[in-house]
């Protein structure tokens, strides 16, 4: 058959060239000569030698070339073993989460049936008030079923079309359904006189027993479907389930282009690589993210993503999978809001002791998981606006200290409220208020650490290399009270009263920014707290050297990263998002790996005193005591020194300019302890709150050769120095 259509196209399939030594280059349309393409290099293939791996279509040679590894099985299976989840649920594995959960199923079951045992007779009363009901749903039920009542209307309709067959097949169906149905009724009903009679001839508690489950059976069966037996014993505040659905419409609604790319049509949708689960109280979601959005980009979005969840703030904790790719998001969801869930008790409330070279508990984190601090060879910062519980966490580090019977306390509250009175049973030094006589004694305690410093940098240093193996204080060194290397906690309350003293700020500072450096691998620890952390408060030194931050909310990204560090804000890591009512939540920095969401234990005024108490003891026992707690008068006193009145002794008549390094050498020959190792540098910074600043000066070295080098000019001292003892007038 022959038929002028046409028929189907052919197509040319591509085919692999033979390999050729050279190539000639291809020309344009206008007969211009254009650079070859690239080609594979030639090399042995399955399908035949001398073959070039890569597939020319049309001229072109593909990028991606095929791979020809092929991997033993060993190897794939290694390859495709993948992540694998835990066997043992990881609350099992954690002895304080383990013992909360089951703490918690305890209370709930006792709750219930103390709650449905106090309400037993009600019910009774209520089944014994709907038991006749049930008789009459009884009795009919089973007339209904005997007399197959059910297939009537099959039967009346097939009547009503005048069907005959279709009625007689019906009616013949039911004459037989119904005689073995009349045989089981009648047995059923012989079966319960029996019964009944047999009740009647038992004694009054089996009849008592056999009329309340007759009763309660019927009170059950008669109950209405829209009503219950028993009252609800804890009504459920459990929040919706988290889905998958719900997870992308929250990101597809935080505006972000490319995440309206991946959910839009065409494109590549938003992955889960895990289950959304259960995590504590509350869901855990692991999100794949489309390409080029990062985990800090939804960070920073927070408040967005959980209106896009419809659910509170302090419920939606989005973080990053720190071990995984930055597009890896790990979204929890809290069922209550952090602040509203009634916070723990503190480990170390009722019994126990404290060892500063191991973790102590700090507080919790958004999933009630414990949060632990390390103290030994670290300083703490803790920043926060008024109100927001600055001073409560403090009290969780400073009462841990005080329940190591080896540590020596001093403790500076500087605010003058006596919110840290209860260390007045266990510091060696004291002070509290603003006044110019605390923050004077305040900076002699400074001193003296500082002096401590050399003393112990020198008893570690002739100790034998086998007892100081990293050259730092060990829990060993520290438990010999001969070698005095005991830890030392210096503990100040609103900081910045005593950064910004006019007259004693700068020295404070300097001997704070060392004490951070060198201390600690000589076991002096720094806890420090501030309601006003900006760069005149807080010494950049202090706050740059810190190990461990723990900021609370704070107003602006001035103060956040003040506190937690450059570029936090900018990295999602945002203490201005927390609210009124987030009181001890806050970020801690320096302790993990990655920033936690924190809640610091609460510990109230009587806890606090208890606490103390306890240390009290502890260091009676251990004869410990000392200093202010002992009642012997130690209290560190200003010797009327200051940086400015040094500067002053040490220059010499008819000098009008000095280099700073003649300066800082002879200001530790003047105070060895105070001013050893001072650079010229140092005195520059120290000088600055003072409006002081270092320029180049002329003048000459201990051989005569003049040269020009960064001094300060001496009238300068000496205004500064009548300006700030006027002040103090």
């Amino acid at each position: 058959m022959t038929t002028n259509e046409p028929m189907g196209e052919v197509i040319n399939l591509p085919v692999r060239p033979d390999p050729a030594p050279t190539t000639a280059a291809p020309t344009d349309a206008d007969g211009g000569a254009r650079p070859p393409f690239p080609t594979a290099p030639a090399t042995s293939d399955p399908d035949g030698p001398g073959r070039d791996v890569g597939e020319v279509l049309e001229g072109k040679v593909l990028v991606d070339q095929p791979d020809t590894d092929r991997p033993d099985i060993r190897k794939r299976m290694l390859a495709d073993t993948g992540q694998r989840r835990p066997i043992i649920a990881p609350w099992l594995r954690d002895r304080n989460e383990a013992r909360a959960t089951v703490r918690w199923a305890v209370g709930y079951a006792g709750h219930v049936t103390g709650y449905h045992a106090a309400r037993f007779p009600l019910y009774g009363l209520r089944l014994a008030l709907r038991s006749p009901r049930g008789l009459w749903r009884v009795v009919v039920g089973t007339w209904r079923w005997t007399c197959d009542a059910e297939a009537m209307p099959l039967r009346m309709h097939a009547a009503d079309r005048k069907d005959a067959d279709t009625y007689l097949k019906l009616l013949r169906e039911r004459d037989d359904r119904v005689r073995w149905r009349r045989i089981m009724a009648g047995a059923g009903l012989a079966g319960t006189g029996l019964a009944a009679m047999s009740v009647s001839a038992a004694g009054g508690i089996t009849q008592a027993t056999v009329f309340a489950a007759v009763v309660a059976v019927l009170g059950w069966i008669g109950t209405p479907s829209d009503k219950r037996i028993l009252d609800t014993a804890v009504v459920s505040t459990k929040a919706p389930k988290l889905t998958s659905e719900i997870v992308v419409r929250a990101l597809a609604s935080l505006g972000i282009a490319e995440i309206n790319k991946a959910v839009g049509k065409g494109g590549g949708g938003i992955t889960f690589p895990a289950p959304i689960t259960r995590d504590g109280p509350g869901w855990r979601a692991d999100v794949d993210l489309p390409y080029g959005v990062t985990v800090t980009d939804i960070m920073e979005r927070r408040d967005r993503l959980a209106s896009g969840l419809r659910r509170p703030l302090g419920c939606v904790w989005p973080e990053p999978a720190h071990d995984q790719h930055a597009g890896r998001l790990v979204l929890w969801v809290g069922d209550q809001d952090m602040n509203q869930v009634k916070p723990p008790v503190w480990p170390l409330a009722k019994t126990g002791t404290a060892d500063l070279f191991k973790a102590i508990p700090f507080g919790t984190d958004q999933r009630g998981r414990p949060v632990t601090l390390t103290l030994m060879y670290a300083n703490m910062l803790i920043g926060a606006m008024p109100g927001a519980g600055k001073t409560f966490a403090l009290k969780v580090p400073l009462l841990a200290a005080a329940l190591d019977p080896t540590a020596q306390l001093r403790v500076f509250e500087l605010k003058g409220t006596g919110d840290l009175d209860f260390s007045e049973k266990v510091a060696h030094h004291y002070g509290s208020g603003p006044d110019d006589t605390t923050i004077g004694e305040c900076l002699a305690s400074l001193r003296e650490v500082y002096k401590e410093l050399e003393k112990r940098a020198k008893t570690l240093a002739g100790l034998p290399k086998d007892l100081r193996p990293e050259n730092k204080v060990t829990p060993q060194l520290a438990a010999r009270k001969s070698l005095g290397l005991h830890p030392l906690v210096f503990v100040v309350d609103e900081c910045q009263e005593l950064f910004s003293h006019p007259e004693y700020g700068a020295e404070a500072g300097t001997l704070a920014t060392a004490i951070i450096k060198r201390g600690r691998a000589l076991g002096v620890i720094l806890l420090l707290a501030t309601q006003r952390p900006d760069k005149d408060s807080l010494p950049t030194g202090v706050s740059a050297n810190v190990g461990i931050r723990f900021c609370l909310r704070v107003m602006g990204q001035l103060e956040n990263d003040m506190i937690l560090g450059t570029s936090m804000y900018k990295n999602g890591i945002r203490a201005t998002t927390f609210t009124k009512q987030d009181k001890g939540i806050g970020y801690l920095v320096g302790e993990a790996d990655e920033p936690q969401i924190t809640r610091g234990y609460y510990l109230d005024g009587p806890t606090a005193d208890r606490i103390a108490d306890r240390a009290r003891a502890a260091r009676k026992a251990a004869s410990t005591l000392t200093g202010y707690a002992a009642g012997e008068d130690t209290t560190p006193t200003d010797d009327g020194t200051s940086l400015l009145a040094d500067i002053a002794a040490v220059l010499r008549p008819g000098e009008d300019k000095v280099w700073s390094e003649t300066i800082v050498t002879r200001l530790a020959e003047l105070r060895p302890g105070l001013y050893t190792g001072w650079t010229p540098a140092q005195l520059a910074d120290a000088l600055k709150p003072y409006g002081i600043t270092t320029a180049q000066v002329w003048g000459q070295d201990e051989n005569g050769k003049g040269a020009n080098r960064r001094g300060i000019a001496c009238e300068h001292i000496t205004a500064a120095l009548e300006a700030t003892r006027t002040d103090a007038k």
